[in-house]
């Protein structure tokens, strides 16, 4: 009791320390913003209207006033704070990290306001509208109130097109036919600026490459109307240059493959190629396959739109720093339209053809395993001279396992060789390239393997193969199919210690044992993060995983007691799926409140009891829920009985549910703070003796854990280093009263080998 008296008297004390009222000065006072009425005594006006209308305008409202949090004016104060006669150190960087200059009501000009209100409602039609203010408030502290009349808006009789004596009017004209100003169109300048740039955007995919929207002229008439319509004329300006309303054709094409600025160009050997000149003096990209990212062609119109998706397919290649494509306008007196004609010239930049590169890591995990890593990895950019990247890596890594209870000591080291073969292009078949017009699909075929040692306890060895396409299908939206994904994994060399583990978890023992993994594998991405133009951002997430369902078709019926083999070997089936969705929303300047939600689910089938030890969900960790080590929680309500090395093993599970919210703030230059709260689990979908209460019930929503902390990252635009201080407020795994946790003791060492956890990472967690 006496302990919720004093944070209620310490968070008054502040409250009051917050004031500003006695830094005022005398003959000002404090502006407190302004409210906005919108309303209509006309029914036409719907309120869906009204509503659209009251936004537009609130925009225009200034001086904005001072920011309040709480009731606070935190900015306000620190200003002022840091204002003072020897501030201090502490007030001075209050002031210039959080300070806002003081808003008084003194820099409010009402009837300026009210002429931007009316001037923006007969932008948008409602001519003749009315806009009144009055001051608010007493005392130090005074804002405004705004309210606006709304008329009857003019509405659209026609839409008319001037003149028919020139080719370009028929474009107009068939253009037109998709407008979206109809007969009762409002008035609304906004809406007559976007017809225009449509206009000028499907001209420039007709070949008139240099026409502007600016050429377009609208002209409202409402003399032909007693009650509140008008017509509407589209038409040229006067002395549009002829260059500008004539269509233009593509004569040449000269690819230069290998450009650079110090060569001379003009002596290399040229092939001719579908009427396209490629420049080399010796063979840098076979001409037959560098065509297919072209999608100009001879003698036909220029194309805005082909042009812009050819820069980006030769850009997406990967094998050119620069990619540049150049028109010249061919010299021409004749009034020929048809004789209109532009040459054209792309100009690619290769970047270097091979790479090495060696990567010193210093590894430090959730799980309390820290050790060095090494990778070194071979790049051969266009080896075949058709754009191809071939990639060879090697890779290893020792762990060792500290502070983990009676996990300390458990060390592991593993040994990695992979190789990968991207194509830019489709190698299927049957040509699929035409029904890709964004950009072209790559073919990677990989083929690699591991050595895992856990010491002291298993080896897992394993070798996979895949063949899959990726691509880009807009900026946004990103497509990736693996339809052969094989993976053999052979697990030896066990101790007696890791054998008694498997005996007590069947289940754990059939998902080490089902050694051949056939799947096809599907992603699908949509992603507007990174755009910065928006102040708030979509990412959605998909993926499908499907193994052992062609071959159980051939196999015949299989079952758990009787599992199906190829090749001598047990195969898993089961079906896989995840979705993951985040949603980022600015709310100031470099603040932003970013949300999450994951939802995965496996299904196992025929052979399999569970997914196969490498496909499980697991929970915890450095991008998960950063209160518990990484696969520490779940699945379900199920602890270990002690904190060994059995548990590193079973807490995965086949269905994972996750949420995340965390506020990310500005510190200072390049440091960044968050605070953040993740909630999550996994569980199984069959029942397991081994791992009582892990199964999926109807109580899920009781058995999240949950945790929260306080994160702070280093920023360096193209990197990001994160430390995540996290502390679980509710523990699945204890007895369903007693799961919430409120203590807070950072002092007391026990507490916090227990509930403090630090997440080290790269990158954001979502």
């Amino acid at each position: 009791m006496i302990k919720n008296i004093f944070i209620v008297l310490l968070f008054s004390f502040f409250l009051l320390s917050c004031g500003v009222g006695k830094y005022i000065p005398e003959d000002e006072q404090l502006y407190t913003g302004a409210t906005l009425e919108v309303k209509s005594e006309d029914k036409t006006v719907s309120k869906k209207v009204l509503k659209k209308i009251q936004t537009r305008l609130e925009e225009l409202i200034r001086p904005e006033a001072n920011g309040r949090f709480l009731g606070m004016r935190m900015g306000l104060w620190a200003y002022y704070k840091g204002s003072k006669e020897n501030p201090g150190f502490i007030n001075r960087f209050l002031k210039k990290k959080i300070g806002e200059e003081p808003v008084y009501f003194s820099m409010v000009t009402p009837n300026k306001t009210e002429n931007l209100l009316l001037n923006r409602l007969e932008n948008n039609g409602f001519f003749y509208s009315q806009a009144n203010s009055k001051s608010t408030g007493k005392g130090k502290y005074q804002g405004m109130q705004y309210e606006v009349e709304v008329t009857r808006p003019y509405l659209m009789g026609k839409l008319e097109l001037l003149g028919d004596s020139l080719g370009i009017h028929k474009e107009i004209s068939d253009v037109l036919k998709e407008t979206t100003l109809t007969k009762g169109s409002r008035f609304e300048l906004e809406a007559f600026k976007e017809e225009r740039n449509r206009i000028n955007d499907e001209l420039r995919q007709r070949g008139y490459y240099n026409f502007n929207s600016d050429f377009l002229i609208f002209e409202a008439d409402t003399n032909n109307y007693e009650d509140r319509r008008y017509d509407l004329f589209m038409r040229l300006k006067m002395d549009v240059p002829e260059r500008s309303i004539v269509p233009y054709k593509v004569d040449q094409i000269r690819v230069y493959p290998n450009y650079s600025i110090e060569e001379d160009s003009k002596n290399q050997d040229t092939t001719n190629l579908e009427g396209i000149d490629y420049i080399q003096d010796e063979l840098v990209f076979k001409p037959e396959l560098l065509e297919k990212y072209i999608l100009i062609k001879e003698s036909e119109r220029y194309n805005a739109d082909f042009s812009r998706l050819t820069t980006n397919r030769l850009s997406s290649i990967g094998n050119y720093r620069y990619v540049n494509l150049r028109y010249s306008e061919k010299d021409s007196v004749s009034a020929k339209v048809e004789e209109r004609s532009l040459d054209a010239d792309i100009y690619l930049s290769p970047l270097k053809k091979r790479s090495i590169r060696a990567e010193l890591q210093g590894l430090s995990k959730s799980n309390n395993f820290i050790g060095p890593a090494i990778e070194i990895t071979f790049r051969n950019r266009n080896m075949f001279y058709g754009g191809e990247t071939f990639n060879i890596s090697g890779n290893f890594g020792y762990e060792i396992q500290i502070a983990g209870g009676d996990r300390t000591g458990l060390s592991t080291y593993d040994i990695g060789l992979n190789t990968e073969m991207i194509f830019p292009r489709v190698l299927f078949p049957k040509l699929i390239e035409d029904r890709f017009v964004y950009s072209v699909p790559k073919t990677k075929v990989s083929l690699g393997g591991e050595s895992l040692n856990r010491i002291g306890l298993y080896r897992l060895n394993s070798a996979s193969t895949s063949y899959g396409l990726y691509w880009n299908s807009s900026r946004y939206v990103y497509h990736e199919i693996t339809p052969v994904s094989l993976s053999i994994v052979n697990l030896s060399d066990t101790s007696p210690e890791f054998e008694e583990i498997l005996d007590k978890n069947p289940f754990l023992r059939r998902s080490f044992e089902q050694q051949f993994i056939p799947g096809l594998i599907y992603s699908f991405n949509y992603s507007q993060l990174g755009d910065d133009f928006r102040q708030s951002q979509f990412y959605v997430g998909t993926q499908l995983d499907m193994a052992g369902n062609m071959i159980g078709l051939f196999d015949g019926k299989n079952t758990q007691e009787s599992p199906g083999k190829i090749l001598g070997m047990e195969y898993a089936q089961y079906v896989r799926g995840d979705v993951d969705l985040r949603y980022h929303i600015e709310l100031g300047k470099d603040q932003v409140l970013a949300a999450r939600l994951f939802g995965g689910l496996g299904l196992p089938y025929g052979n399999s009891v569970s997914l196969p030890y490498v496909k499980q969900y697991f929970s915890g960790g450095p991008n998960s829920v950063r209160a518990f080590r990484i696969r520490s929680l779940g699945p379900g309500t199920y602890k270990p009985d002690s904190v060994n090395n059995q548990s590193y093993f079973e807490q995965t599970g086949d269905i994972r549910i996750e949420g995340n919210i965390e506020y990310r703030f500005p510190i200072v230059s390049f440091l960044k703070g968050a605070l953040f709260m993740d909630a999550g689990n996994v569980w199984l979908m069959n029942e397991n003796e081994a791992l009582p209460g892990g199964k999926f019930s109807n109580s899920w929503l009781r058995e999240l854990g949950i945790g929260t902390g306080i994160g702070f990252r280093i920023d360096i635009d193209f990197f990001v280093i994160r430390f995540d201080f996290a502390s679980p407020i509710r523990k699945p795994y204890k007895a369903e009263g007693d799961r919430w946790e409120f203590e807070f003791k950072p002092f007391k060492r026990d507490w916090r080998r227990e509930n403090l956890i630090l997440n080290f990472a790269i990158g954001y967690p979502f």
